[in-house]
């Protein structure tokens, strides 16, 4: 199978090059042709006018117009003999030899030749048509007489201060000499189209060597089919599907990949400008790093999987996958784990406290007992109440925080409502502010863990119309400089281990793109020195 792809790979590439070839040969050969057509005409033409300019230099001659008028008036053929010794004759030959004429030929009216390279030929009438030079005019043309084809020049010759012609001049050329120089034009022309030939062949075999790289050596026919198929695969699938080009531009894409990222055409575009800023300069390209993006309110995993074929490096494919429900789901399943937690621990402390008064009571101290069910009765059963509470009046806020107080304490860490806060609202999207609120919080407990005693947890909740805005401090040791808490987006795992580290869950980059599609924001406050970092947070149409 190998070796018959090779064959017909070579064969298609040759088939190709031969059509080059025979193309730029047939252009080449059309237009020697052409050219050699157009020479040889510019030869006789320039042939021809170098006759006329002989003759008209003759014809002009004094002497030459005075002797061949009184040759015609008087009407007396001299003989051969007499027509030799001449001037006439002289003056002929003289421009004969000058010029290096085939012949100069001077007639009389009559046709008569006065002189003539042959000297038998003096005194006979000539072979070829006179008539015109009689009309006074001038004549060009390839004629053939007793001394064989050649391009020549009639002139009237007219009488001394008079416009009667009385004779005429014929001047011709051979054709041996009118074509000398055609072989040397030919010679340069054919090495010329040997030349052209050459370059032909050798681009031909540049772009056959072109082809061959581009197609990775496919044929046509499989080109086709490998489009065909990949577009029956990309578009039979669930998952977005992009093919990136080495420099990070969109070749390929699915209609999935257009639905969940939904910017309009992407053909031709990077990622950058469909609003994917995932730094393809750096770790994604150059890295196995799969990326989380929040994106049109959507969550989305990115993998990215390099493409090469031999030592060539085709880009990358890129599958997308929609991760917002099971996120959501993991979210809602975090709160429960945490809910039941603080219920379990609630359930075990109020155990013990009943136990406690039971056995007051058993004891006969009833007084201690009263005041031990109070203090239980006003500090709802919690040994670590929520600080500051009494401050919070929105029924969700104060829910979620005493349970996420529960967590915090069994870290040893105090969760308190600064006394500034002040909620008048309604939260009517409890799962976004959840999950912004809740990633913050786990995030400020580990950090406070890390710290020093004492650790704490401190909150401020304002809102504005419908703007919920937030800020989150923590005891522990603060960011260090030059760290972008906002740079990763850490991804969701199976992993069954609960011990989370700092930007655990959708991570911190996630949240803030979160925010960012409600219109606000989450920032850093403070990096902290003494007294940890403080975040902030705001949440536009999140209340009402």
């Amino acid at each position: 199978m190998k070796n018959f792809k090779e064959v017909d790979i070579i064969r298609f590439a040759t088939r190709i090059l031969v059509i080059q070839v025979a193309t730029v040969a047939l252009v080449v050969a059309i237009c020697t042709g052409i050219f050699a057509v157009l020479m040889m005409d510019q030869m006789k033409t320039e042939a021809e006018h170098t006759a006329l300019s002989i003759g008209r230099s003759v014809a002009s001659n004094p002497q030459i117009r005075e002797e061949v008028a009184l040759d015609t008036q008087t009407g007396v053929n001299p003989s051969a003999e007499e027509l030799a010794d001449g001037d006439i004759q002289a003056i002929a030959q003289a421009a004969n030899e000058r010029t290096g004429a085939l012949f100069v030929v001077i007639t009389d009216g009559l046709g008569i030749r006065l002189s003539h390279p042959d000297e038998e030929r003096l005194g006979e009438q000539v072979s070829t048509s006179f008539e015109a030079a009689m009309r006074g005019e001038e004549t060009m043309a390839w004629e053939t007489g007793t001394l064989g084809a050649s391009a020549r020049a009639k002139v009237p010759i007219f009488a001394p201060d008079s416009n009667v012609p009385v004779g005429e001049v014929s001047v011709g050329f051979e054709r041996d000499s009118v074509y000398s120089r055609l072989p040397m034009f030919l010679a340069a022309l054919a090495l010329i189209s040997v030349l052209g030939i050459l370059i032909g062949v050798g681009v031909a075999m540049g772009m056959r060597r072109r082809w061959e790289r581009v197609t990775l050596g496919l044929q046509p026919e499989e080109l086709v089919t490998l489009v065909q198929n990949q577009t029956a695969v990309i578009d039979g699938i669930d998952e977005g599907v992009l093919a990136l080009s080495p420099n990070g531009t969109i070749g390929v894409h699915n209609e999935q990949a257009q639905s969940m990222i939904g910017a309009g055409p992407m053909s031709g575009r990077t990622l950058k400008e469909l609003g994917l800023d995932l730094g393809l300069d750096g770790v994604v390209l150059h890295g196995q790093h799969p990326e989380t993006v929040a994106h049109n309110g959507r969550i989305l995993y990115l993998d990215f999987h390099p493409v090469r074929r031999g030592d060539q490096d085709l880009g990358y494919v890129v599958t997308i996958r929609d991760r917002t429900d099971i996120i959501e789901l993991s979210e809602r399943l975090d709160s429960v784990r945490t809910m039941t937690h603080a219920l379990r621990a609630q359930r075990h402390e109020f155990a013990n406290r009943i136990h406690t008064a039971t056995g007051l009571i058993d004891a006969g101290r009833v007084h201690d007992a009263a005041e031990f069910l109070g203090d239980i009765s006003r500090n709802g059963g919690q040994s670590h109440p929520l600080i500051g509470s009494a401050h919070l009046n929105e029924a969700f806020l104060s829910s979620f925080l005493s349970t996420a107080s529960i967590s915090a304490s069994e870290k040893g860490v105090s969760l308190r409502i600064n006394s500034d806060t002040l909620i008048l609202g309604t939260v009517k999207d409890p799962e976004d502010v959840a999950t912004i609120l809740g990633n913050l919080i786990n995030n400020a407990i580990d950090a406070a863990v890390s710290g020093e005693a004492p650790r704490w947890i401190e909150l401020t909740l304002m809102d504005d119309a419908d703007t919920l805005v937030i800020s989150v401090a923590d005891s522990g040791p603060g960011i260090p400089e030059g760290v972008d808490v906002f740079a990763t987006a850490t991804q969701i795992g199976d992993s069954e281990d609960n011990e989370r580290t700092h930007g655990h869950g959708i991570g911190l980059k996630l949240c803030r793109a979160l925010a960012r599609s409600h219109g606000g924001d989450v920032w850093v406050i403070d990096r902290g020195t003494e007294d940890g970092a403080v975040f902030g947070v705001k949440l536009p149409g999140v209340m009402e």
